[in-house]
């Protein structure tokens, strides 16, 4: 190629547009990419406020072969994650690119010199910005869309990332089953559910309209509490709860929500998601100035849910009050007519999650996978 590649920080608005724009590019043509809400991204990137980075600080690069641009990553240290892991790992995300390993390696090596200047020691991704929200990077399963919320790109980023000096460190899995699952389950899990119901006189209720700020809240908090454990987990802020309850409200349904009570305490939780996808992408990513009204109306049309989580608090986890969470979810879902239910993500480390679900019937779809490399050579 000629005109050897060249990576500068995003420091001006004409740069930030370049930045979001070669996402466009990489993707144009591609049937199964879905673009992103334009408008979050550019708060998930740095571009607007958003509460992450009240603690957290990010920089964002492009990479050029002349005039041309043909990569984009954003360098992002978690105060968060290093405190409570007392390392110094840095994280990069929002990661696009031509297939150009030399633009990648330029890229990747500008990124981790910004991050040796802040002190990191490692770096690991992709995190968007962090673990909280999109993350990981899609290694396999490239002939279909994604659900909402969960990345997809080129399949040969995968090459770009290993060859320029990652290594794989987790995975994450996505499965499938039918909505109706609960007439074909397992009867030992079916045993589970109700011995834990009676065990603990549970009773699970969707999410109250009426209360609905509040019932985000629980949800958020009990998330924060139940992940205690989890491998790379670093709890939501007080004002990232604000703000993704802020969001939340918008596009849950009620039905489609299950909080799990002993004694009237909120012990479990668990929600799933329409796949919002098939009309974010008829709205080109853009809710103004009529993008959202079509997502409103036109959401019943949508046929698959995301189960993006069912938590309980740590002194209730292994006690099947996570399978009498989402049990109370699924009726409603069909009776809504979603006919497809994906569990994800689910941490290749997390075997008992990943258990339950292939017993209840679900088939691993789609794998993401965070890679790590170490600075000390930068």
């Amino acid at each position: 190629m000629s005109d050897s590649p060249e990576s500068r920080a995003v420091t001006t608005a004409a740069d930030r547009r370049l930045f979001i724009q070669i996402q466009k590019q990489v993707y144009a043509g591609d049937p199964n990419w879905v673009p992103p809400i334009w408008s979050v991204q550019n708060e998930l990137v740095g571009f607007k406020p958003h509460p992450f980075y009240i603690d957290n600080r990010c920089q964002a690069f492009i990479v050029c072969r002349g005039r041309e641009v043909v990569g984009r990553v954003v360098a992002i240290v978690n105060s968060g994650h290093n405190t409570r892991y007392n390392d110094k790992t840095g994280f990069f995300g929002f990661f696009e690119c031509r297939d150009d390993v030399e633009a990648a390696r330029v890229l990747f090596h500008q990124a981790g010199k910004w991050l040796v200047d802040q002190g990191m020691t490692s770096v690991r991704g992709p995190a968007n910005p962090s673990l909280n929200y999109d993350c990981g990077l899609l290694v396999d399963s490239f002939d279909s869309p994604p659900t909402f919320m969960i990345p997809y790109n080129k399949d040969y980023y995968e090459s770009l990332i290993v060859r320029s000096g990652f290594e794989k460190i987790q995975d994450m899995y996505s499965y499938e089953a039918s909505i109706d699952m609960l007439d074909h389950l397992d009867p030992k899990l079916k045993f589970v559910i109700d011995e834990a119901t009676k065990r603990f006189k549970a009773t699970c209720r969707p999410i109250n309209p009426k209360n609905l700020n509040a019932d985000v809240r629980t949800f958020l908090h009990i998330y924060n509490e139940s992940l205690q454990g989890t491998w790379g987990y670093v709890p939501l802020s007080e004002a990232e709860i604000d703000h993704q309850a802020k969001g939340l409200k918008h596009l849950l349904i009620p039905e489609m929500t299950s909080i799990a009570e002993i004694d009237g305490r909120p012990v479990g939780a668990g929600f799933g998601l329409l796949d919002y996808n098939p009309l974010i992408k008829k709205i080109g990513g853009k809710l103004f100035p009529f993008g959202w009204l079509r997502i409103l109306f036109q959401k019943k049309s949508l046929k698959r849910l995301r189960i993006i989580s069912s938590n309980v608090l740590p002194e209730y986890q292994k006690w099947g009050l996570g399978l009498v969470t989402t049990a109370r979810i699924l009726p409603d879902a069909v009776a809504f007519g979603i006919q497809v239910g994906e569990f994800s993500w689910v941490l290749e480390s997390n075997s008992l999650s990943r258990n339950t679900i292939e017993r209840a019937g679900g088939r691993k779809t789609k794998t993401h996978r965070i890679f790590e490399k170490s600075l000390e050579a930068i």
